[in-house]
């Protein structure tokens, strides 16, 4: 986070620039407000729908499917289109997608709305940081994107307690129910605002790398989640995954081919962005697993409320808050690699520390001393990552940079979680804990040693020049945009 991420903006910036501020915040909080949320909700959707554990897997991977398929290509949509406009869409898109979520009579029904949901929050996101950027600058710029980084981590923390009291006290419904008052708040803000035109009229939009990706993607988690029921051997999973694969295949070549391609392979010939989007991508997945596995055990097996499940993992995102921003610092003195290598240990260790829970979790002794370890873990990484992977690339790369970066980690909790099944069994029990845990410090482990190996750190003087200030801190179950 900003050292001055919540420093009020000075008297110079007008009311139009507040109010863009205002609208920019609002449409990135109900996205990440969303993503935060679902995981204590999970048990009671599957109580009232059915489905089990491959219900909550798409629940969770049909949103991130669509998102991380189409997060690259939504910026090129701002641009050509024009950032308002996509703002607008993304945020009737996704009030429509929630009610659909919330009236959903079916488990098929919510997954469907939760793609949608996915293609929206694709279409919000880059939106709404776009606007910012271009009706600020200079100083006021940094301090508003400050504070929209500081809410977006207000929406992890406050994600997992409202979902909690409304699967409690209310319903699992009213999780997506809600998201029609701040969306509705946003649109009437945006009311006659003018500017937000496009910035490369006539440019082209990627459509094959994007269909091709979706389908890629698709195909290949389909066949992960489904396989505990079928079987690799069915044609119900061994179909999709090969479309998927192929479909993949295609994406690198049409890529690789297109002059104005949604990911510019390209920009993987730099040393430390390539280290960093892989170290990324084992990080972030065991981010999206490790979590996730947790808060299903302890409501469906050790019996915890939702409330009290989702406050259960608030501690590392607090401890992110205070202690992120020092680490972003010293990694700015001595360079990200030793940050890197030995914050992802350090997590690491957290979750084999939670081995020692049973069937019946003694949250103190059992849970609490491995939540912190994750917590301290992730401060000493996640700032010194971003600032290693977007430091690595011109300034004027940082855009696509940062993009990258998200669909990397976005794409890697699609595919963590698709994995559950073939990790833990059909059903979460004490044995497939241990087993989710065991492998989320694995891929925690192998994310430090890719990064001690292969992380290179700045000359001393380039780091005093061109320090990157330290990022929003991100929420175990999320990602935050850089």
């Amino acid at each position: 986070m900003c050292a001055d991420s919540h420093t009020p903006i000075t008297e110079s910036v007008t009311p139009l620039q507040r109010r863009v501020l205002l609208i920019a915040i609002l449409a990135s909080f109900v996205a990440f407000l969303d993503g935060s949320v679902i995981n204590v909700a999970l048990p009671a959707i599957s109580r009232e729908l059915g489905g089990g554990l491959p219900l909550q897997q798409w629940v969770v991977d049909a949103y991130l499917v669509t998102l991380g398929a189409l997060i690259l290509v939504a910026g090129s949509l701002s641009d050509v289109l024009g950032r308002k406009l996509v703002l607008r869409v993304g945020l009737v898109w996704f009030g429509v997608a929630s009610l659909i979520c919330a009236a959903a009579p079916t488990g098929v029904v919510l997954v469907v709305a939760r793609a949608l949901q996915g293609v929206a929050g694709a279409l919000l996101v880059p939106s709404s940081l776009a606007i910012i950027i271009s009706t600020f600058s200079g100083a006021p710029q940094a301090k508003a994107i400050g504070q929209w980084t500081a809410w977006t981590g207000i929406a992890f923390i406050a994600g997992p307690i409202v979902g909690g009291v409304f699967v409690d006290t209310l319903s699992w419904r009213l999780v997506f129910a809600i998201n029609v008052i701040p969306i509705a708040v946003t649109l009437w803000l945006m009311r006659g605002l003018r500017g937000g035109e496009r910035s490369r009229a006539g440019g082209r939009i990627d459509v094959p790398g994007a269909a091709l990706g979706a389908l890629g993607l698709g195909g290949t988690v389909f066949a992960l989640i489904e396989q505990g029921q079928y079987g690799w051997g069915s044609p119900a999973v061994w179909l999709p995954l090969g479309i998927g694969v192929l479909a993949l295949a295609g994406f690198v070549v049409v890529e690789r081919a297109s002059d104005a391609p949604m990911l510019p392979f390209r920009i993987f010939r730099v040393h430390n962005f390539w280290v960093g989007n892989a170290a990324t991508f084992f990080v972030y997945g065991a981010l999206a697993f490790g979590p996730l596995m947790v808060t299903l055990y302890l409501q469906q097996v050790a019996g915890y409320p939702a409330t009290a499940a989702g406050l259960a993992l608030m501690p590392p995102t607090l401890v992110m808050l205070l202690l992120s921003s020092r680490f972003g610092q010293l990694a700015g003195r001595f360079g990200p690699r030793l940050f890197m290598a030995v914050g992802p240990l350090v997590a690491a260790s957290g979750f084999l520390t939670m081995l020692s829970m049973g069937r019946t979790v003694d949250y103190v002794f059992e849970l609490l001393p491995g939540v912190l370890l994750f917590g301290l873990g992730l401060s000493i990484t996640v700032a010194p990552l971003t600032s290693a992977i977007l430091g690595s690339i011109e300034a004027r790369e940082a855009g696509i940079g940062s993009a990258v970066n998200n669909a990397v980690a976005r794409i890697a909790g699609l595919i963590t979680v698709a994995c559950a099944g073939v990790i833990v069994g059909r059903h979460l029990d004490h044995d497939g804990l241990a087993h989710a845990l065991i492998a989320t410090a694995l891929l925690l482990a192998i994310g430090g040693v890719l990064s001690a190996a292969g992380i290179r750190n700045p000359r001393r003087e380039k780091r005093e020049k061109s320090a990157i200030p330290a990022p929003a801190p991100v929420s175990p179950a999320g990602r935050s945009p850089a």
